[in-house]
C-alpha cells in the first residue's frame, strides 16, 4: 500500500534546504540499509564502502555529503519521515524511490514542480484534500497549486 501525500506550492514547515540539513543531521548508520545502497546506486552510479565514505566513478571516494541533492534529499524521506522535505531537490530519476519509501512508511512530501511518477500511482493531495489516482489526475490538480505558488 502507497502511502504518500503531497503538499504542492510553498508549505509551511518545509525544509527547503535539504542539503544544509542532511548535512547537520544524518547518521552513518543510515547506510546500512540495503535501501538506502540501492538507491545510491541507481542515482549516483556508486557504492556504499561505509557510513563515511562512499565510492563515486567520478569522485572517487567521497563523504556522505557529496552525494547528490537527490539522493540526499531520499536518505532525509527515508530516515526522518516525520518531517516535510522540498522533493524538487530531487530530479524525475527519483520518483521511483519516493514511491518505494512510501509504501514502506507514511510519507509527506513538498514538491514545487511537476514530477513524474508513473501512471498508476495513488496520491492525496494535501493542499485541497483531493486523492488522485494517476498522472493524468495528478497533473490539473497540482498545477492549480503550483500557478497559486509562482503568482504570489
Amino acid at each position: 500500500m502507497l502511502c504518500l501525500q503531497l503538499f504542492t506550492g510553498d508549505v509551511e514547515n518545509s525544509i527547503y534546504n535539504t542539503s544544509v540539513y542532511f548535512k547537520n543531521t544524518y547518521g552513518s548508520e543510515w547506510f546500512d540499509s540495503e535501501l538506502a545502497k540501492e538507491m545510491i546506486r541507481d542515482i549516483d552510479d556508486s557504492e556504499v564502502l561505509s557510513g563515511e565514505c562512499i565510492n563515486s566513478p567520478v569522485l572517487g571516494q567521497i563523504p556522505p555529503e557529496r552525494l547528490s541533492g537527490g539522493v540526499k534529499t531520499l536518505l532525509l524521506m527515508l530516515n526522518e519521515s516525520d518531517k516535510i522535505f522540498n522533493a524538487s531537490t530531487c530530479g524525475d530519476n527519483c520518483a521511483k524511490w519516493i514511491l518505494e519509501i512510501g509504501k514502506k512508511k507514511d510519507l509527506t512530501i513538498n514538491l514545487r514542480h511537476m514530477m513524474g511518477f508513473g501512471k498508476d500511482t495513488v496520491f492525496e493531495i494535501k493542499n485541497g484534500g483531493e486523492i488522485v489516482h494517476s498522472m493524468k489526475e495528478l497533473i490539473p490538480v497540482a498545477s492549480k497549486y503550483l500557478n497559486e505558488m509562482e503568482q504570489e
